[in-house]
């Protein structure tokens, strides 16, 4: 191999890992795969990623060592641009492109616009709050109200995405924006439950699914970077938290508390009908693939239905660990079946699942002493939860190995 040749391959492994890392990879995934794909190009590569940074090390022969340092933003889910990725890497790997060519197709992955576009997008947001809101099986009320809150949510993020000021201050202010319309909607609408049409409306901020990453990657024992994730995690709930409520605050400041009366509910079964319509949401917001999005959703189902059955034989708690394993399992024979990275369907299943509303309840009843729904020893709940979480997944890469890294 000649110097040319080994600057080429260097920097399409650089390029690579930043683009997965930006598509929102786990640090434990990211790291293997990077250091699969440069032994197949021939070279030998360790890796040290992090939320924030990347560190590449790249030997071309005992003499000649490549180091290279790129800080780097947190990653966002972009499931479709993730298989794309992967299939590039098999292309290259199999000889139908060669290396110039893999490195404009990256360029092209990274920049190809949201494939479902923003009006479709606008109703997942809507339709993720209303779903989520119909999980916590609260009152058709509930439902409707959040879905708007969900709208609102979006021409926030809409905003943030061409503004680096708005983007700073975007999830206190959407809180804020939540509970101070809440207070006003109660003021017509008296029945709804203020806290859950909150956390409805900025469910997708929540950082449940965050958490578990972050304690998965402390499993697999990256430790620094898990560490930095379950952190910046926490900050963000804090940030949400406190900006729910400054927002109740002045909405009982300048609409008075409203005496509640009571809500009409939603009919026995609903939740199961708000699961698939979640994780139709999920699949546009995490800009999956068409042709992978079925597979999405189905894995939502599977995640909750096992858990919904485990829960009822053995815990509501410990049952998450069969919903879990099943979608661990789905996942990883999807990897085989599809040949596409296990991600996309894992964490459209795996989040159906984590407790981030749970850890957002939590944290009300710590500071205020309030309980937003009927529900005790949630401490013990949210953690059993995400034990549950991990010890699924572990327990599924026994029973089905993965044959993929992503």
């Amino acid at each position: 191999m000649n110097d040319q040749e080994f600057r080429i391959k260097r920097k399409f492994i650089i390029k690579l890992g930043k683009a997965l890392h930006k598509f929102g990879t786990p640090a434990y995934r990211l790291e293997a795969h990077l250091m699969k794909v440069s032994r197949c190009l021939g070279l030998e590569g360790n890796f040290v990623i992090f939320p924030t940074s990347m560190t590449f090390v790249l030997h071309h022969d005992a003499e000649q060592e490549y180091n290279h340092l790129a800080r780097v933003k947190p990653g966002e889910l972009d499931l479709g641009a993730l298989a794309r990725t992967d299939e590039l890497v098999d292309e290259l790997i199999s000889g139908q492109r060669n290396l110039n060519e893999a490195l404009e197709r990256i360029d092209e992955i990274a920049d190809k616009p949201n494939p479902y576009g923003s009006l479709l997008t606008f109703f997942a947001f809507g339709l993720s709050a209303g779903a989520f809101a119909m999980l916590m099986d609260t009152s058709w009320n509930d439902v409707i109200w959040s879905g708007l809150l969900g709208f609102i949510v979006y021409g926030l993020v809409h905003v943030a995405e061409r503004s680096s000021k708005m983007a700073e201050m975007l999830e206190p202010l959407a809180a804020i924006m939540c509970a101070f319309l809440s207070c006003f909607i109660a003021t017509y609408d008296p029945s709804i439950n203020i806290p859950v049409v909150i956390l409805s409306g900025i469910i997708v901020f929540v950082p449940g699914l965050a958490l578990t990453i972050g304690l998965a990657e402390l499993a697999s024992r990256d430790l620094i970077s898990g560490t930095a994730r379950i952190m910046d995690a926490v900050m963000l709930l804090f940030k949400l938290y406190f900006g729910a409520f400054l927002g109740l605050a002045l909405g009982h400041a300048l609409f008075g508390v409203v005496p509640v009366t009571e809500p009409t509910l939603l009919p026995n079964g609903a939740v199961w009908a708000a699961v698939p319509l979640l994780s139709i949401a999920l699949a546009i917001m995490f800009k999956t693939r068409v042709k992978d999005a079925p597979w999405g959703i189905l894995a939502g189902i599977i995640a909750f239905s096992f858990a919904m059955l485990g829960g009822y034989f053995i815990g509501d708690s410990i049952g998450i660990f069969f919903g879990a394993l099943a979608v661990g399992m789905y996942s990883n024979l999807f990897a085989r079946w599809m040949k596409a990275p296990a991600s996309i369907a894992l964490l459209q299943g795996i989040v159906i699942l984590v407790p981030g509303s749970k850890t957002y309840i939590g944290l009300n009843a710590l500071i205020s002493g309030e309980t937003m729904l009927n529900q005790v020893e949630i401490g013990s709940q949210i953690f059993l939860i995400f034990m549950s979480l991990v010890a699924g997944l572990i327990f599924a890469n026994v029973a089905v190995p993965p044959r993929r890294n992503l």
